[in-house]
C-alpha cells in the first residue's frame, strides 16, 4: 500500500478512495497510537471532530465518531467549523487529539481526514506513519483491543465551540474595523456562518457571497480558487476588500477596492510591517516557501526584513517556525500562519488582521500591497503523470536545465510534485510575462513526456 498521508492528511474520493470503513479504521489506528506513545497516560481522552459542510463529510463524522469512541475517547463534536477553529478548540480544550474532515480547496467529489495533536498542532510524520502501520496491519487481520462496558468512548455536541472561536479571533485583533464595508467570499464551505460573525462583532459592514452551502457547491466556481465573483462583487458594492477563503477556510486571499488581486505573498508582506510596528515579528524574520515570488524576497529585502524559505507545504513552514521562534510564516497560495495565535494556516484570522491594518493606518489595501512588486509568473499543473519521478527524470532535468539557461538570473523554475493530487506543478517566473508562459508550456509538454 502506498502512503496513505498526504502533506495534509488523507484525502481522496468520498465513498471511493476515501471510505466509512478507511474513517472509522484510522480513527482506531490514531487512538491507539497516540495511546502507546504515552498521550492518553494517566487520564480519559478527549477528541475533537470537526468537519467542512461536504455531504459526505455526514457519513464519515460518524465513522470517525464510533472509531473513536470504540477505542475509548470521548468525542466533542463541533460540527461545520473551519479547520483551524478544531485546531484552535483542540488546544484550548486541552483534548488530546483533533479530527478535521475536509478537503480543503478539492473539488466536492473529494473528502478527507486530518489529526491534530495535544495543542492543535499536525501531527508528526513518524506518528502518521505509525497510524498508517496499525490502520494496515488491522486490515491484514490483527485484532484490535476493544474497551467494553463503561470503557468505552462518551459522545457529546459541543455547540459552545462556534462562540468560542468568534471570541478568540476578536480578542486578539489589535484594533477594530469600523468604518470598512468588506466582501466575503465564504466558498459555500466551514467558515459560511463563522467568519461573517467575526469579521461583523469586529465593526465590519459586511457583505457575503458564497456563503449558503448545501453539502454539493463547496468550492464550486467561487471561494479563494476562483476570484472573479469576489473581485465583481467589491467592485459592486464599493467595498474597501474582499476576502475568500477555501472549503476549510485555512486560507485567505484578497481582493483590492479596485477588484484586483492580492495573493499570500503580498499579504504577508503587508502583515510582516505590520507586527514589526507592533514589535511582534520576532526576529525580525517571516518564513515562506519556494513557492513565493521573487518580487516577495526583493521588496522584504528592500524593508530590512529576512525571509526564510523552506519546501513547498505550511508543514513545512510551521515546523521552521516553531523550531526557531518565528512568528509569522506562510504560503503564496494564501495560508498564513500567525503563529502566536493559531498552531496552522487560519483565513479569517489572516482576513481580520488584514482588514485591521487598513483600518489602522487609513490606506487603501491596493497601497499596503504595493509594498512589494510581483514579478511574472505561470503556474501549470499537468495532471495523469507519475509525480514521484519528477526528480529521477533525465529527460525532464535536461529540460528545466535548458530553461534555466534560458532565463539566466531574471528568472527561475520550480517543478514540484503535488501533494494531494496526481499532478506535477510547473511554476516559471521571468521578468517578461510572455517569456514566462513560453518557457511554462514548453516544461508542462516536457513533463507529459517524460512522465505521462
Amino acid at each position: 500500500m502506498g502512503r496513505l498521508f498526504g502533506t495534509d492528511g488523507v484525502r481522496g474520493v468520498a465513498n471511493a478512495d476515501l471510505t466509512a470503513e478507511m474513517a472509522l479504521g484510522l480513527s482506531v489506528a490514531a487512538a491507539h497510537v497516540l495511546a502507546e506513545a504515552g498521550t492518553f497516560e494517566g487520564h480519559r481522552p478527549t477528541a475533537v471532530v470537526g468537519r467542512d459542510p461536504r455531504a459526505s463529510g455526514e457519513f464519515l463524522e460518524a465513522a470517525v465518531v464510533a472509531g473513536l469512541a470504540s477505542a475509548g475517547v470521548d468525542v466533542l463534536r463541533v460540527g461545520v467549523l473551519p479547520t483551524p477553529a478544531v485546531a484552535y478548540l483542540t488546544g484550548a480544550l486541552g483534548a488530546d487529539l483533533g479530527v478535521m474532515l475536509s478537503a480543503s480547496h478539492n473539488a466536492m467529489p473529494d473528502n478527507g481526514v486530518k489529526f491534530f495533536a495535544r495543542g492543535g498542532h499536525k501531527l508528526a510524520d513518524e506518528l502518521e506513519d505509525r497510524i498508517e502501520a496499525v490502520y494496515d496491519s488491522h486490515r491484514h487481520g490483527e485484532p484490535w483491543e476493544r474497551p467494553t462496558g463503561a470503557g468505552v468512548g462518551r459522545v457529546r455536541d459541543y455547540e459552545e465551540g462556534f462562540d468560542r472561536y468568534v471570541a478568540h479571533l476578536i480578542a486578539v485583533l489589535p484594533n477594530r474595523l469600523d468604518g470598512l464595508k468588506i466582501v466575503l467570499d465564504e466558498a459555500h464551505g466551514a467558515a459560511a456562518w463563522v467568519s461573517p460573525k467575526a469579521f461583523s462583532q469586529a465593526g465590519a459592514e459586511v457583505v457575503t457571497i458564497g456563503a449558503s452551502p448545501d453539502g454539493l457547491n463547496i468550492n464550486d466556481g467561487c471561494g479563494s480558487t476562483h476570484l472573479d465573483k469576489l473581485k465583481a462583487a467589491v467592485v459592486e458594492h464599493g467595498a474597501a476588500l474582499g476576502i475568500a477563503h477555501d472549503g476549510d477556510a485555512d486560507r485567505c486571499l484578497a481582493v483590492d477596492h479596485t477588484g484586483a488581486e492580492v495573493d499570500g505573498d503580498q499579504i504577508l508582506a503587508v502583515l510582516a510591517l505590520a507586527m514589526r510596528e507592533r514589535s511582534a515579528l520576532r526576529a525580525d524574520t517571516l518564513v515562506a516557501t519556494v513557492m513565493s515570488n521573487l518580487g516577495f524576497k526583493l521588496a522584504l529585502e528592500r524593508e530590512g526584513l529576512t525571509l526564510v524559505q523552506t519546501a513547498v507545504g505550511d508543514r513545512y513552514v510551521l515546523e521552521e517556525m516553531k523550531q526557531h521562534g518565528y512568528a509569522l510564516g506562510g504560503e503564496q497560495s494564501g495560508h498564513v500562519i500567525i503563529l502566536d495565535h493559531a498552531t496552522t494556516g487560519d483565513g479569517t484570522l489572516t482576513g481580520l488582521m488584514l482588514a485591521a491594518r487598513v483600518a489602522e493606518t487609513g490606506r487603501s489595501l491596493r497601497d499596503l500591497a504595493a509594498v512589494m512588486e510581483r514579478l511574472p509568473q505561470v503556474l501549470i499543473n499537468v495532471p495523469d503523470v507519475d509525480r514521484s519521478r519528477v526528480g529521477k527524470s533525465a529527460e525532464l532535468s535536461a529540460a528545466v536545465a535548458e530553461a534555466e539557461r534560458e532565463l539566466g538570473a531574471t528568472g527561475r523554475v520550480l517543478l514540484r510534485p503535488s501533494g494531494t493530487e496526481p499532478l506535477v506543478r510547473v511554476m516559471v517566473e521571468a521578468a517578461d510575462i510572455d517569456q514566462a508562459r513560453s518557457v511554462a508550456g514548453r516544461l508542462a509538454d516536457a513533463v507529459k513526456s517524460a512522465l505521462g
